[in-house]
């Protein structure tokens, strides 16, 4: 029986010729991140299980971003940032990218990218369940627990159960007026939250392999809100050439068999697909841009880790450049790299911070921000009765904010079209194929 791209790098980490979806198995692992908001209670979990001789079982392969609740005078985020910097510090743990420095990088799951820790054929285990980004890479990438995370950081292995692998196939061409965000929406509508409750989600067809990394990254970190165990995209020379750029590890690429089993396989022609929009408050409540048009809006946000690099700011800028914005709009960076780079790419003569800034957007400082809501001092918090569309990952009663406020959840484009308008728009009014 053939073995799917999950199932043979599963294999492989548990060093077994094959593997069968539901057999429990042991995964030695090569990369655990933990940050701000996970790392302490899994370093106080790993103290107290392993002891005050506890040991790393390989400093190399720890890695630790502050990202979450950094940018705040709140005295709790404040202090989770000076425990990680205090065991970064007794354990000499150089992969520490500490806020307030240079080597501050922004939020993690863009961060392993761009730092060169994702490799194909690896596995990868963090303390975050947008984890299951990493998989854009050929690679498992997925979130766990803190207790498991303090085991795997005493002993560089986790008990894990092979999930079934579910296909989803995008034909043709990809329309400019849409992005990856509206293809995993679309999924979403379809399967719903629990539709891949402990399976891999498999991302294929020309479509997917004509996206940049970053588009691609988009698709696999919202796997988990389908309940997806992971995401994945097979490496291919667009692979290779970002991780050649980043790192010099070796690396494996796999493919599944063409025999492989499916939990199950949807085939979607990226042609005939449109505009997307997740209504309040779940990421499954699927609408077509269209459809919720004219909505009056209070707030936009642009950023996270689902829309807050590059190709995100290059489709807003698409449309913001020469507008002005009629609600506040917010721009945040996923990383300190992309903020950099707002001040150096340019779109007709501008760069892209000139253009958003010209627009009336507000940019903040690279970090995940309000999309998981933050204190209140919280750089583009959703307050009370606040509607806001959004480029975040999720949609829930006080994701971003306020539990009385209400957030959509769209591409970039339509998110840019939306601040110039005021109200939900579809970028079609903006953009024509």
């Amino acid at each position: 029986m053939g073995m799917t791209i999950t199932e043979k790098i599963l294999a492989k980490a548990a060093g077994k010729r094959n593997v069968n979806p539901g057999e429990n198995i042991w995964l030695n692992v090569d990369v655990l991140m933990t940050h701000d908001v996970c790392g302490p209670p899994t370093i106080g979990i790993w103290k107290r299980e392993f002891g005050k001789s506890a040991k790393i079982w390989d400093k190399n392969k720890l890695v630790i971003f502050p990202d979450h609740y950094i940018f705040t005078a709140d005295k709790y985020a404040n202090r989770n940032v000076e425990i990680l910097r205090e065991f970064a510090r007794d354990y000499e743990v150089e992969n520490y990218y500490d806020v307030g420095t240079e080597r501050y990088k922004g939020v993690c799951h863009l961060a392993l990218a761009e730092e060169g820790y994702n490799i194909p054929g690896t596995v990868l285990f963090g303390t975050d369940s947008h984890t299951c980004t990493s998989g854009a890479f050929g690679m498992f990438a997925t979130g766990v627990g803190n207790t498991d995370a303090a085991f795997i950081l005493g002993t560089g292995k986790i008990w894990e159960k092979v999930p079934e692998s579910i296909k989803f196939i995008f034909n043709g061409n990809l329309p400019k007026y849409l992005t990856a965000k509206d293809l995993i929406l679309h999924i979403l509508g379809d399967i719903t939250t629990d539709g891949a409750t402990y399976r891999a989600m498999e991302f294929d067809g020309e479509a997917v392999f004509s996206l940049s990394m970053d588009e691609r990254m988009t698709l696999t970190n919202m796997a988990i809100e389908a309940g997806g165990m992971n995401g994945i995209i097979k490496a291919d020379a667009i692979t290779e050439a970002y991780v050649k750029e980043r790192s010099d590890k070796s690396y494996e690429i796999f493919e599944s068999d063409n025999y492989a089993e499916y939990f199950a396989v949807y085939d979607y022609d990226a042609s005939k697909l449109e505009p997307t929009v997740a209504k309040p408050h779940s990421p499954d409540n699927r609408d077509l841009v269209r459809n919720v048009s004219g909505t009056e809006l209070t707030k936009c946000y642009i950023g996270s880790c689902t829309g807050g690099k590059l190709p995100d700011f290059r489709f807003a800028a698409q449309i913001l450049f020469g507008n002005t914005v009629k609600v506040p709009t917010f721009i945040v960076p996923a990383s300190t790299k992309v903020a950099r780079l707002l001040e150096v790419e340019t779109y007709n003569g501008l760069t892209l911070k000139e253009i958003f800034d010209k627009a009336g957007c507000q940019i903040g400082q690279s970090s995940c921000a309000a999309c998981l809501g933050g204190p209140d001092d919280t750089f583009g918090r959703a307050k009370d009765k606040d509607v806001v569309i959004s480029t975040t990952n999720r949609n829930f009663p006080g994701r971003m904010g306020s539990k009385k406020s209400e957030v959509y959840l769209a591409s970039p484009l339509t998110v840019a079209a939306s601040a110039v308008t005021g109200v939900i728009t579809d970028p079609r009014d903006f953009i024509n194929d």
